[in-house]
């Protein structure tokens, strides 16, 4: 158990693995939850936080899987409650997997949040929802190709009509317990400011950052985001952790 970050057990039930949703609003990330879970749910706020949380669970392929449904947010800039709630949870929860929502009707505003989260953790599957409104569109969609430049699962799906749920449990599973094993492409930037990452990434090697990405911290500074360090203090501090 990981401290406060990670969500309380659901009576009765032993899991093999937890799944966080992630995903901008109106992405449809409660209706792919519903799906997943059906009535297997439990409401209630996050510790400490106004915030509201909804856990469920489901099985699939002779496992059980826990799944957490985090704040709706554009970014983890921790600039809300809901922003601090999600990024601490991939932060320090790190569940087994992230499914990160992605509108197809407008996939580019959505791939901030998604290249932020995988900047913290490669255990990740895109969820490419809304994909018959995008279909009603005229607009096509080339899912291998985008699997292929984020190195991560991408499932299509149409969530309110069901279609796509079973391949995205597919591709939970899979990432969850180690059959794929994605290799995200590493965003690069400028000279002057991979320098300056560098540098700050060199800093950052006497403090226990939990596993965290290094690179990621060093560019949430770099954005003006202090927050993120103290974060990482408050949680060494909780579960008793030295910084170097």
């Amino acid at each position: 158990m990981k401290h406060n970050y990670y969500p309380p057990g659901i009576r009765g039930i032993d899991a093999d693995y937890v799944a966080a949703l992630a995903g901008n609003p109106n992405t449809g990330k409660s209706t792919v939850f519903n799906a997943l879970t059906g009535l297997n749910q439990h409401t209630g706020n996050w510790p400490g936080k106004t915030v509201a949380q909804a856990r469920g669970y489901y099985r699939h392929r002779g496992k059980t899987a826990i799944i957490v449904d985090l704040p709706g947010t554009y970014s983890l800039s921790a600039n809300s409650l809901e922003e601090e709630v999600a990024r601490d949870f991939i932060c320090f929860a790190q569940p087994d997997v992230t499914v990160v929502m992605a509108d197809a009707t407008c996939l580019e505003r959505n791939l901030n949040l998604v290249l932020q989260i995988l900047e913290i953790t490669p255990k990740v599957v895109v969820c490419l929802n809304l994909m018959d409104e995008a279909e009603r569109k005229g607009l096509k969609l080339d899912v291998d190709q985008l699997a292929h430049e984020l190195g991560v699962p991408v499932v299509p799906t149409a969530a309110h009509t069901g279609r796509g749920i079973a391949q995205l449990k597919d591709k939970i599973h899979s990432v969850a317990v180690g059959e794929i094993l994605p290799r995200p492409k590493t965003v690069t930037y400028g000279t002057e400011l991979e320098e300056a990452i560098r540098q700050l990434e060199t800093s950052l090697q006497r403090i226990y950052t939990n596993g965290i990405s290094r690179r990621w911290i060093a560019l949430r500074l770099l954005e003006g985001d202090h927050s993120v360090i103290e974060a990482i203090r408050q949680y060494n501090l909780a579960e008793g952790k030295q910084e170097g």
